[in-house]
């Protein structure tokens, strides 16, 4: 992951590809540290294609840099979007997350 700290991070995926994604929201848990992503677009046109889904992520230390992995956990996953559902829903329309399955 990089530049965390800002409100936009790039976050290279299992293929190399880079996409960069605004920070919408950050917790810390007794689990872990987590954060909300939307994606930015270069051509703001492209925004109106997306379904405004947010992107769910756990930062980890591995060999000294913070890392956006995937929440594995099912029951964690839903903590987590919970609270950021909760957080964000004066901000953000946020339709019913229950339905968002975890990244594989």
């Amino acid at each position: 992951m990089d530049d965390w700290g800002s409100d936009l991070v790039t976050v290279t995926d299992e293929d190399g590809a880079e996409h960069e994604f605004e920070v919408a929201d950050a917790v810390e848990t007794d689990e872990g540290r987590f954060v909300a992503l939307l994606p930015v677009f270069e051509n703001p046109e492209d925004s109106l294609d997306d379904d405004g889904e947010l992107i769910i992520l756990q930062v980890v230390e591995q060999e000294g840099e913070e890392m956006l992995v995937p929440i594995e956990d099912e029951a964690l996953f839903d903590e987590i979007a919970d609270i950021f559902e909760e957080r964000l829903s004066d901000q953000y329309e946020i339709e019913e997350m229950d339905e968002v399955e975890p990244a594989e």
